[in-house]
């Protein structure tokens, strides 16, 4: 019994470190969070520039007019490619769905990287 327990534990443990968002801010990324850019100028998107951005490889969304380079979370998104469904295109609809979870909306200003144009 004591055997079974242990090898939950480890399972549990070993399976957190695949489950755990791995794209904490550092000072190393080149991405801002929100609060950041508000301190700064804020860089402005046209939809023609962002729609340039539509691979697993370089994927930039729109949510609510602002634009996010979701490249490096492209492979961790738990619905697999749905993220690339609106890659390099307007991702608010599905981003709002009732398959997110309220973390993600906490998430999201990690790869904030400016607005859209308008």
């Amino acid at each position: 019994m004591e055997l079974i327990m242990v090898t939950l534990i480890i399972g549990l443990l070993l399976s957190l470190l695949f489950l755990v968002p791995r794209f904490i801010k550092s000072d190393k990324t080149n991405h801002n969070t929100y609060s950041d850019a508000k301190s700064k100028t804020v860089k402005t998107y046209n939809i023609s520039e962002i729609s340039l951005h539509n691979k697993r490889t370089d994927c930039w969304i729109i949510i609510k007019e602002k634009v996010y380079d979701v490249t490096p979370y492209v492979e961790e998104h738990p619905g697999g490619d749905a993220i690339l469904a609106h890659a390099g295109d307007d991702s608010t609809e599905g981003f709002f769905g009732p398959q997110h979870a309220t973390r993600v909306f906490d998430m999201i200003d990690i790869f904030y990287i400016g607005e859209l144009e308008k």
